[in-house]
């Protein structure tokens, strides 16, 4: 005669219950929909820099370079791409995804324009060392603060506030001090704040997503209002800041002058 007190017609058998393997199921998705994100993050990222360093390297090959660095297109050139950095920070929620992303190609464009007078003050060769020295280094950088459980935001914050410090000191210098030396310094400043705010910058991207996912489970209705196009291209303009900005100040102790 059956017991239907005995617990053991209810089991499954060997292995983990089906609620736990539910779990492990939807863990294993949402990770995967978190890589998906940051490689896509990571592709558009070196798709601008790609496009930036192409248009720089034509541009100083057919000789435009010189115009841009003495002539009265050099501030337009110069000043355009931080507009659109501030265009893309400010409108971002009212730019659809389609504009952000014409928006992002257009920016690489005019850094590439604005970056081909660094191959009229040092060579080639060692414009490509400090580029690949740099791509190195933000791998390892991204990738730590990826993978750390050390919550960052303190250092971003400190951080943040650097790149103030650090744009005034740049004029300082520029207008008044005019000193090799303390424009060394400041290079050095540079490279290391870049540094760690490519790891924190990572770690936020992250820690977005994140958030954002876990709030969808509660409120469907937040899948239209952060759409993930958007983060993308807002997340690879940002990681691409960093990447350039580490990649000049470097190329300022590395780089070998025609």
């Amino acid at each position: 005669m059956a017991d239907w007190k005995d617990p053991r017609p209810t089991q499954t058998g060997f292995g983990a219950s089906p609620s736990l393997n539910g779990e492990i199921a939807g863990r294993e998705v949402f990770d995967a929909g978190l890589r998906q994100h940051m490689l896509s993050i990571y592709n558009y990222m070196a798709s601008g820099v790609l496009l930036t360093g192409i248009v720089a390297l034509l541009t100083a090959r057919s000789g435009l370079a010189l115009t841009f660095a003495t002539g009265p297109l050099m501030w337009l050139v110069a000043l355009s791409p931080l507009a659109i950095v501030f265009a893309m920070s400010f409108g971002q929620n009212k730019f659809s995804t389609t504009t952000l992303q014409a928006l992002f190609w257009g920016f690489a464009v005019l850094m590439g324009l604005s970056m081909s007078t660094i191959f009229l003050v040092y060579t080639s060769a060692s414009i490509a060392t400090t580029f690949l020295a740099t791509a190195g280094a933000f791998a390892g950088l991204s990738l730590y603060g990826y993978t750390t459980k050390k919550n960052l935001s303190a250092m971003g914050t400190f951080l943040t506030m650097g790149v103030f410090g650090l744009i005034i000191a740049m004029l300082l210098n520029a207008f008044l001090f005019k000193s090799v030396g303390f424009g060394l310094a400041i290079s050095l400043i540079g490279v290391l704040i870049f540094a760690g705010l490519t790891a924190w910058d990572t770690q936020k991207l992250k820690g977005n997503y994140i958030a954002i996912q876990n709030a969808k489970v509660t409120n469907p209705a937040m899948a239209q209002a952060y759409p993930m196009g958007k983060m993308v291209v807002m997340g690879a303009l940002t990681l691409y800041l960093d990447f350039i900005n580490m990649f000049l100040f470097l190329l300022r102790f590395m780089g070998n002058r025609n």
